[in-house]
């Protein structure tokens, strides 16, 4: 059996898979990878099931040794990684071998990184899946420590070294653009607030976490007063009396009294929750149904493409 030791797992290393389906009337939030886009490419480098488990680490400054071949791959935030000392790339397979040294150093320009396996974590499943809440405090569902094991869960079996094309990475390098689709009290919103909410750029507030990301910026004049609690899906926009927008992502309560303008579609909030704090996002009007055709061509491209010969490139089934 192979498997990686945790020599450091930085400064918060978690268990995610795309999250739990059919549990927030319970008052469990949906949890699950908050960057889909860089969680989803570790999985199809690997050619692993879509909802395979990965390990989320927050700021890198993540070390760990490997007992046995592992095959791995590692998305998401700009970082230096090294193995045994040795700079290697990211967005791309990697193997390791036994007694291997696997360095992710902290990232400076962006938040989160994803780390897969062949065949996908293997941890504890609740609730149908193994994503892991911290703040729910579940038993034996808590964040990675310093001596744990990363198990695969399926023999390792290796795949050809493949590399994501360049134009389908994140690029995390401009302002983030996210997009808002009108909803919940949008109506109630005076025209002026609207258009402030939508012309304005905000910063990410030191306060954001996987809960959701405070923004920082021109603060709507006259949002309406708080309503009766209802339901919040995953993307709320919610307006609290400061008339600062806050983002509700993955981990975010299941219901709330504060109103909403609209929600914000998983991919672009994929986008948001690499920002770090100072870093400007801003927020543009879009319909139902274009979010919808993105959320579906990008589900296509995982369940309808492969892998060239070469591993530099994917073509359609």
């Amino acid at each position: 059996m192979s498997w990686l030791e945790v020599i450091h797992p930085g400064v918060q290393s978690s268990v995610q898979d795309s999250g739990r389906r059919g549990y927030r009337h319970h008052g469990l939030a949906a949890g699950g990878a908050l960057d889909l886009i860089s969680f989803t490419w570790a999985n199809k480098l690997l050619n692993n099931p879509r909802h395979a488990a990965c390990l989320e680490i927050m700021l890198g400054g993540f070390r760990a040794i490997a007992h046995g071949s592992l095959q791995i791959a590692i998305t998401g935030a700009r970082t230096s990684v090294a193995v045994n000392g040795e700079p290697v790339e990211l967005w791309r397979t990697l193997n390791l071998n036994d007694g291997d040294e696997l360095t992710i150093s902290h990232s400076v320009h962006n938040r989160l990184i994803y780390l897969a396996v062949a065949g996908g974590l293997d941890s504890p499943e609740q609730f149908g899946s193994r994503t892991v809440v911290v703040r729910e405090k579940l038993e034996g569902r808590g964040p990675i420590k310093a001596g744990d094991k990363l198990v695969p869960r399926e023999p390792q079996r290796k795949v050809p070294s493949r590399e994501v094309p360049a134009h389908q990475r994140s690029d995390f390098s401009s302002e983030v653009v996210i997009g808002l689709i009108p909803g919940y009290q949008y109506t109630q919103f005076q025209r002026s607030d609207i258009l402030r909410l939508t012309t304005s750029s905000y910063t990410v507030s030191d306060q954001s976490d996987r809960m959701g990301f405070r923004l920082q910026g021109k603060a709507l004049d006259c949002p309406p007063p708080g309503i009766i609690s209802e339901g919040i899906a995953h993307g709320s926009v919610q307006i609290p009396g400061d008339g600062q927008p806050i983002v509700l992502l993955n981990d975010g309560q299941t219901i709330g009294g504060y109103p909403k303008p609209g929600v914000v579609p998983i991919l672009d909030c994929s986008r948001l929750a690499q920002q770090l704090p100072g870093d400007r996002v801003r927020f543009e009007l879009c319909d139902l149904a274009t979010a919808q055709n993105q959320r579906r061509l990008f589900e296509l491209h995982y369940q309808n493409t492969r892998w060239c010969q070469n591993g530099q490139a994917l073509e359609w089934l």
